[in-house]
């Protein structure tokens, strides 16, 4: 048996274990290279996807955001009446994701020339510093101290 070690194995990450199962999917998803897409800096917090999706339409492309994870999805419906002689333009279905940072939020998306733009504004918190109150022990061993005796044990 095999042993994998990662970056979320260390004890300083706690809670981290869903983060890492969302990265082995993405990597496995992501090798497949069609179809191909640029990621660009839009401004000082924006951000766009660029995917190049020639031959679909609006209604063969799906958009959809589910737990941090963006996830572009392409089918296109065949028109069966058509006879190809030569076919070079990809058509087939794809599913591309993208792990989505906390703070970033899709604008909006629209399709231009066969390439399809998703909009990425990252959101700037405000900065907030939480106290957390320290307990004493001392006063829960107070506590513990003031449970009454059998009765039994009193007598002797």
């Amino acid at each position: 048996m095999t042993t994998r070690l990662t970056l979320f194995d260390s004890p300083l990450f706690l809670g981290f274990d869903q983060f890492e199962k969302t990265v082995d999917r993405l990597r496995k998803a992501g090798s497949d290279g069609y179809p191909p897409y640029n990621i660009e800096q839009i401004g000082e917090n924006g951000l766009r996807i660029t995917l190049a999706v020639a031959g679909f339409g609006l209604e063969d492309l799906d958009v959809e955001i589910e737990h941090n994870q963006l996830t572009i999805s392409g089918q296109k419906t065949e028109d069966e009446s058509r006879v190809y002689l030569h076919r070079g333009i990809a058509s087939r279905r794809f599913q591309r994701a993208f792990v989505l940072a906390d703070g970033i939020e899709v604008v909006d998306a629209d399709i231009d020339n066969g390439l399809l733009h998703i909009n990425l504004q990252r959101i700037q918190p405000e900065p907030a510093a939480q106290k957390v109150r320290i307990r004493s022990s001392e006063n829960q061993s107070r506590k513990v101290r003031t449970i009454d005796l059998d009765p039994a044990e009193e007598q002797e």
